[in-house]
């Protein structure tokens, strides 16, 4: 493990590639006190780190995750960074094994010290939100195609094969709330099936990647 005088080692995982560099990117300024050592995209983490910071994008979430799958050694700290904060998500990932969960509206202030507290021994959980609107924090598939986060996944688990049911699963929605999301989403993208949404989320990024990055 690092030296706990220098900066927090973390990995960022996702099954994006696009996410996982968004999130290194919110971090880059504060590489004196958060290093972002590791990248990993579909796989699990080898490298030598302190934290864990997973980026629950189109991923399994709350207590579907298997934190075990995710370090090699068992060894780092496990950081959930998500949209769905309810409270009994939270707790029933906290539950776990995850010694942190953090909302994507936290800056990257707040990030930074909620791993630097997560490494040095404390649960961090999401502080009260007021306003869950979805903000400019990180990358994702189609962002440059206007989808918001939101909508951006749900093209993703589509693009993966869920249905609508599946995805409202996963992604802890309702199902009315999954549709709109589709509605609002194939209109940005110029789709009105499914087929043609699965077709192009392969053509713009949707597909799981598959790669490890070591710094």
């Amino acid at each position: 493990m690092s030296n706990p005088a220098g900066p927090v080692r973390v990995a960022v995982v996702n099954d994006y590639e696009i996410v996982v560099a968004g999130v290194a990117a919110l971090l880059a300024p504060y590489r004196s006190r958060v290093d972002v050592v590791e990248l990993d995209i579909g796989v699990g983490v080898v490298g030598d780190v302190d934290v864990v910071l997973y980026d629950t994008f189109g991923q399994v979430q709350g207590d579907g995750i298997e934190l075990e799958d995710l370090v090699a050694d068992g060894s780092p700290k496990v950081v959930v960074f998500s949209w769905n904060v309810q409270a009994d998500l939270v707790e029933r990932t906290i539950a776990r094994g995850a010694s942190g969960y953090l909302s994507k509206q936290s800056d990257a202030r707040d990030i930074v010290e909620a791993i630097t507290r997560v490494c040095a021994g404390e649960t961090v959980r999401p502080g009260e939100i007021e306003d869950l609107d979805e903000h400019d924090r990180g990358a994702w598939p189609g962002r440059d195609h206007g989808l918001s986060a939101r909508e951006a996944e749900v093209i993703a688990l589509i693009t993966q094969g869920l249905s609508n049911q599946e995805i409202a699963d996963r992604s802890y929605l309702s199902i009315n709330s999954v549709k709109t999301y589709i509605r609002t989403g194939y209109r940005k993208i110029g789709v009105s099936r499914r087929a043609q949404a699965v077709a192009w989320g392969m053509q713009h990024g949707f597909s799981p990647d598959h790669a490890r990055v070591l710094r």
